[in-house]
């Protein structure tokens, strides 16, 4: 069987579906998937080095411009798959050829566009939703990182369920594991958070982050508190105008961080350091950040919607979306530093569930099955 992987749509910065891509190729390679993986052309050696069982193929340099990757993706991948002769293409963001001439599986992350569109910049929110649309009708084979995504995209478009393979992530846990308080104290050095207590929080900041709930939350929380803990903000900027108003009225004798993103060696001892790692999520395909904090071995805040109570479990700590309630949640959990030991530990031993072989293993099925193999 040998497979098609397009990676072009992989962002510079690595985020999102970057370390999907990232984390699930060299599985597949390990799970005996004979895999090619085309590229963009700043990405190949990074591949290569990546994965050295794997053939890697750069797209034209056009393609790193999103509109002619998207004119690539229906005229040169098609041509690509024919060429290195492929039995099935795997497209891992949502969109896909008109005509591909093997069977496809696309990997549909999130159906946020349809239930929450105000959170997404609208184009990106209508662009999405006819993305999903189109790989309902068109895809051999669907995967989804969750069975909320997998059930909402039924919901809302009327996919068949059974074109469906349920992929949850993994976690690399030779990366985020518990990391050493020596760890710890650069990372904090690093970030210039002047207190040894922080609550935590790691997302790109869009609005279905709810980060400004988070911040007032926060505030509420720990305002009266003779030492408070700082709000370390990590991840990439992302286009929600209310936390800079939000963070303007946090009190002058509290600390709040904005880290931007964060490469990905400082994330264990970012997550570990944390004596609280909070996201309020409106909702979530997976939840990556809350499964790696988990395994980190921190007591995670979150909420219940969609996917995350599937990361969570029982082994984590979970409020609304609204601010009293993030507030009332995160006190309790701050005044409760043995209910927050319990919690990190059998958050450790959750996270342990997840790894990136068993993904790889839900992927080969997908292939599988859209090639009609029993």
């Amino acid at each position: 069987m040998r497979v098609l992987l397009d990676a072009t749509a992989v962002p510079e910065d690595r985020g999102g579906v970057g370390r999907y891509v990232d984390e699930l190729a060299p599985e597949l390679v390990a799970a005996g998937v004979d895999l090619v993986v085309v590229v963009q052309q700043r990405d190949e050696a990074h591949y290569r080095a990546l994965l050295p069982g794997a053939e890697v193929i750069t797209a034209p340099r056009s393609a790193s411009r999103r509109p002619l990757r998207m004119l690539w993706e229906q005229t040169g991948l098609p041509a690509l798959v024919r060429k290195v002769g492929a039995d099935v293409l795997h497209s891992p963001h949502y969109t896909l050829p008109f005509f591909a001439g093997v069977p496809v599986v696309v990997t549909l992350h999130d159906a946020t566009f349809f239930t929450e569109p105000e959170v997404h910049l609208r184009s990106k929110a209508v662009f999405f939703r006819a993305a999903i649309r189109l790989a309902a009708r068109r895809a051999r084979c669907l995967v989804a990182p969750s069975e909320a995504t997998r059930d909402e995209v039924v919901r809302l478009v009327g996919a068949d369920p059974a074109r469906f393979v349920v992929a949850h992530h993994g976690v690399d846990h030779d990366m985020f594991h518990p990391t050493s308080v020596q760890e710890q104290a650069r990372v904090r050095a690093t970030l210039d958070i002047p207190s040894d207590e922080y609550v935590g929080f790691l997302g790109t900041l869009e609005p279905r982050k709810n980060v400004p709930a988070l911040i007032r939350a926060w505030v509420a929380a720990c305002a009266d508190r003779e030492d408070p803990p700082a709000l370390v903000l990590a991840g990439g900027r992302g286009w929600d105008s209310e936390i800079d108003l939000t963070m303007a009225d946090v009190p002058s004798h509290l600390t709040v961080r904005r880290t931007g993103y964060l490469p990905l060696e400082d994330l264990p001892g970012f997550l570990g350091g944390a004596v609280v790692l909070a996201y309020p999520s409106l909702g979530e395909g997976f939840g990556l950040p809350v499964l790696e904090a988990m395994a980190c071995r921190t007591a995670v805040l979150t909420t219940r919607e969609l996917s995350l109570p599937e990361v969570g479990g029982d082994a984590v700590a979970y409020c609304g979306t609204d601010e009293i309630s993030i507030a009332r949640e995160l006190e309790r959990l701050l005044d409760d530093p043995v209910r927050r030991e319990g919690l990190a530990e059998a958050a450790r031993l959750r996270a342990e569930t997840f790894t990136w072989a068993r993904a790889a293993a839900s992927h080969r099925q997908a292939y599988e099955q859209a090639l009609g193999v029993s």
